[in-house]
């Protein structure tokens, strides 16, 4: 694909499935470069074969649709060009949806009651005088904050403590009934013409500062169940909690060992409702251990919380990507990372797990209802479809990637596995252009460490391999799906297995496949990939160019500056100060000589931009090559869901480096080196 496909990447939410199972809604969005935005709608999906999915809604970005428990009533939420997300509900046979909420900062979560009548949901609450609230007072004009925590910021949603997430409740309106007018001309100057704004009344049911996360309904409706955490400045733990839908009855629902503390999520209730469900990672007595801790399944007698059980083994199961799913009448849906793959997997609190779905894919999300399980996945050919799990497979029922297919050549990637330099076994992929070669290679490293690339399609990958360039990806020791070991090898010694990992892995790639180019290559990797990308052209000179690209670069720095400073450089590199600088790029910037092409975010509060700006500083003192390109207005996850014009140009002024040291017939060398002209669609 080029930079211009972009808006041919449909991304798929978690399936509604219809309580009979006839149908499914899903939301469907994608980059848009005419609204420079995601923008995306509602479908309906038939599950019987044959069907035909069919647009549902048509607004701007329509997204998390739920339906309620018998079917009458369809909740998701929709934004409007610039403005938060708000609540909708569509009712059966209703052509236009009904507005639930207006909330200063729009809502991010909700869940219909048991019995159809009410919604539970979650929205960030703004201090008086801040974000909006008060006319004729911008950001620049508010009252100064008086910091006194350590955990206050958050990238991509900035200062936290003064917009704290609460949960709130409310009653459906009657969805017949005549829809809300505002008065206007002689109305609207009567007195008593005041007739408020049509919305229902929305019931705040928490209002500590900490964040309340997930809200959903216990299976009998009788209590609210989400996750908190008290004690969020000294530890990474949280508890799952319970709360009347009248506010009233708040018990924290889960006591863990302070020897063995939980980073806790997604508590759920078993369809049966005799069963509490949440996911947890181990942190150990300090509570900040997190480093490569793998998620795992727990369970509880719904009566009797502290009965906890862990379902899942946390070094073979890794639950972190997904939610719960309840699924017949005790069990519970998961999603396991493992081996680049993402698996579905069936748990039973009685005993035993069961595989649904697995394969060179990976699965994202999942529905359920009658027996029935729909999810959403992507593979190497799809950016995201959805498919019935039937007969321990896939039935597919959606082509939302036909016309990426058809309009981009898609690079199918092969799988590799070779030895690091003690033998250790490294397993990644190899994409390779179209043509025989020799092709020029770029090794491609992922962020984290604690994640792994996979089987799912990958813009990045597709991008490259257009302009002629041999890609290579592996999960080197630090990477999350091979078991918590191989995670935790790089634990206060970073730089040290993951070095030889990827360099192995190079070496074993290029003696296996003549059609590579060992003698032109690129190295290039963000976040964590941006780390190893400089850590490894400090030593080792073998690669014709770099891109250091939204860096952890320094880790004495990055304690303070970053939203999660205060505890991942401790936790990764130690605190022995020689130790530290040790692991730290900037401390051997000095070795660097490979020319390096800086990317990163103005608004990066994961690794924020003085980590670019001083690396970049110091090359530019030592003649290295190097150029920096900054984003404004984007943060971490630009290029992920950055604005898709600010994606485009990535790709382009990406493209022109390679274009500058590593040129192919598909991506030709300037005649001088410029920026990138702008095209816009």
């Amino acid at each position: 694909m080029k930079p211009c496909d972009l808006p041919l990447l449909n991304s798929l939410s978690a399936p509604a499935v219809h309580p009979d199972a006839s149908h499914c809604v899903v939301s469907v969005t994608r980059p848009d470069f005419t609204a420079d935005s995601s923008t995306g709608q509602l479908w309906r999906v038939p599950l019987a074969p044959g069907g035909r999915p069919r647009r549902l809604t048509r607004g701007f970005r329509d997204t998390l649709p739920r339906y309620s428990a018998d079917g009458s009533s369809l909740g998701f939420l929709r934004a409007a060009p610039g403005e938060p997300a708000q609540l909708y509900v569509l009712g059966a046979g209703i052509a236009e949806p009904v507005q639930l909420t207006d909330a200063p900062l729009g809502v991010s979560w909700f869940e219909f009651s048991p019995n159809g009548t009410g919604v539970v949901f979650s929205s960030r609450v703004p201090q008086d005088g801040r974000y909006g609230t008060m006319d004729g007072v911008g950001p620049g004009a508010e009252d100064p904050r008086l910091i006194t925590t350590l955990k206050y910021r958050m990238n991509g949603v900035g200062y936290t403590g003064d917009k704290p997430v609460q949960i709130f409740h409310l009653f459906l309106p009657d969805l017949d009934a005549e829809p809300h007018i505002d008065p206007r001309g002689r109305a609207k100057n009567d007195a008593d013409a005041d007739s408020g704004t049509g919305l229902p009344e929305a019931v705040q049911l928490t209002f500590d500062a900490a964040d309340h996360l997930r809200p959903v309904f216990s299976a009998d409706g009788s209590s609210i169940l989400f996750t908190s955490s008290s004690e969020q400045d000294v530890s990474l733990a949280s508890d799952v909690f319970s709360i009347a839908p009248d506010g009233t009855g708040l018990a924290r629902l889960t006591n863990h060992d302070p020897g063995n503390p939980l980073t806790v999520s997604d508590p759920v209730q078993s369809a049966n409702g005799l069963w509490l469900f949440y996911l947890g990672q181990e942190l150990s007595a300090t509570g900040t251990d997190f480093v490569a801790r793998n998620t795992a399944l727990y369970a509880a007698p719904a009566g009797d919380p502290t009965a906890v059980r862990r379902l899942t083994d946390p070094e073979t199961v890794d639950l972190s990507d997904g939610t719960i799913v309840p699924h017949l009448a005790a069990e519970a849906l998961v999603f396991n990372r493992t081996r680049g793959a993402g698996e579905l997997l069936a748990v039973d609190p009685r005993g035993g797990v069961e595989v649904l779905a697995s394969g060179p894919l990976v699965i994202e999300a999942a529905g359920s209802a009658d027996g029935v399980v729909v999810v959403s996945y992507t593979d190497p050919r799809s950016a995201g479809d959805l498919a019935v799990v039937e007969h321990g497979g896939l039935r597919t029922v959606t082509d939302f990637s036909e016309v990426l297919r058809r309009e981009t050549r898609v690079a199918l990637p092969v799988e590799e596995t070779h030895p690091s330099g003690d033998g250790y076994p490294v397993h990644g992929w190899l994409a390779l252009p179209e043509g025989p070669g020799p092709h020029p290679v770029l090794l491609n490293i992922h962020g984290g460490p604690f994640s792994q690339y996979g089987w799912g399609y990958f813009d990045e990958t597709q991008v490259y391999t257009r302009a002629g360039y041999a890609v290579l990806m592996c999960n080197p020791r630090g990477s999350a799906g091979y078991g918590q070991a191989h995670g935790r090898s790089i634990k206060e010694a970073m730089g040290t297995h993951d070095l030889a990992d990827i360099l192995g892995f190079v070496d074993g790639t290029l003696a296996a496949h003549p059609e590579l180019d060992g003698s032109r290559m690129g190295i290039m990797g963000g976040s964590y990939g941006g780390y190893l990308t400089a850590w490894t052209i400090a030593h080792d000179h073998r690669f014709a160019a770099a891109v250091v690209e939204r860096g952890f670069l320094d880790p004495l720095s990055f304690i303070g500056s970053a939203d999660i400073g205060w505890f991942f450089s401790a936790g990764y590199t130690g605190t022995d100060p020689a130790a530290v600088l040790a692991q730290s790029p900037m401390a051997c910037v000095d070795a660097v000589r490979t020319p390096t092409f800086v990317v990163h975010s103005e608004e990066d509060l994961r690794c924020p931009v003085e980590q670019a700006q001083r690396y970049y500083t110091a090359l530019k003192l030592r003649s290295v090559p190097t150029e920096m390109l900054l984003f404004p207005g984007e943060n971490h996850e630009l290029s992920r869901s950055g604005t898709p014009w600010h994606r485009r140009r990535r790709f382009e002024h990406l493209l022109a480096w390679w274009s500058r040291w590593l040129p192919t017939p598909q991506n030709p060398a300037p005649e001088q080196a410029r920026e990138p002209e702008p095209a816009r669609a």
